[in-house]
């Protein structure tokens, strides 16, 4: 039976939430065309990503921040592949933390984000292209999210969490590929709870991205949210977030 990514056909696909240990997630992703990375997390069920290409990586890197505290909790994967063109690209897959206000979940949410503003420099500075992929679990501006008013004081969308995007999209320097092509609209969301009439409704929320180096994003010419065409036939509460680049093909 013909799958999505039989039909989509991306270079390469980038899996969050994955919630199976490398060997089970290897095993079920074999035989797809693609060259699997897999980084699972240490608490069982829980978080992992995972990196889908159709060349081998030169390298990979599991983990965010040098004190070793995100190791193992499946939530940042980086991948670096050559193009066509002889450049590096470092393809990220990333799982930020959901949060929840006034937690130790939070806590930990923060200080994840804490990380992820001193590595985006630190791989710009080391390859040539960067591109960040994944549910960052942050609606940024009030175009984000459909019911933005009722969700002011929930995590998703609290004032801290956005002014990490702030940096992110200003001093730090990435550009917000999908809000690039689709300009000054709500949504196009990515995300529908699967309670309720959220999803017939459309009342969504942006929550994943792709954050590219500025050449890069100059190279994005398409951006599709693929989503279901009805509540019955979707295969989750996201959607796959599309972006075509005409960069040269991965080596």
């Amino acid at each position: 039976m013909p799958t999505w990514v039989d039909s989509a056909k991306p270079d390469f696909i980038t899996l969050q939430e994955v919630r199976a240990a490398n060997d089970i997630a290897l095993t079920v992703l074999e035989g797809t065309g693609y060259t699997t990375i897999s980084h699972d997390a240490e608490a069982k069920g829980r978080a992992g990503v995972a990196v889908m290409a159709r060349t081998q990586p030169v390298e990979v890197r599991e983990g965010l921040g040098t004190d070793g505290y995100f190791d193992r909790a499946g939530r940042w994967l980086e991948t670096d592949y050559r193009l066509g063109d002889g450049s590096l690209l470092t393809l990220v897959s990333a799982y930020v933390h959901s949060g929840e206000v006034d937690t130790p979940k939070q806590e930990d949410k923060y200080r994840f984000l804490d990380r992820m503003t001193v590595r985006l420099p630190e791989l710009a500075e080391t390859a040539d292209h960067v591109l960040i992929t994944g549910d960052l679990n942050v609606c940024h501006t009030e175009r984000d999210l459909k019911n933005w008013k009722a969700n002011r004081k929930k995590a998703g969308f609290l004032p801290e969490e956005r002014g990490y995007f702030d940096g992110f999209f200003g001093d730090v320097g990435f550009v917000d590929v999908h809000r690039e092509l689709s300009g000054d609209v709500d949504g196009p969301y990515t995300w529908w709870s699967m309670r309720g009439q959220a999803f017939d409704n459309n009342a969504g929320w942006r929550i994943d991205y792709q954050m590219a180096t500025p050449e890069l994003a100059q190279a994005a010419v398409k951006a599709t949210v693929d989503k279901a065409d009805s509540w019955a036939e979707r295969w989750s509460d996201h959607a796959p977030l599309v972006i075509d680049y005409e960069v040269p093909a991965p080596k």
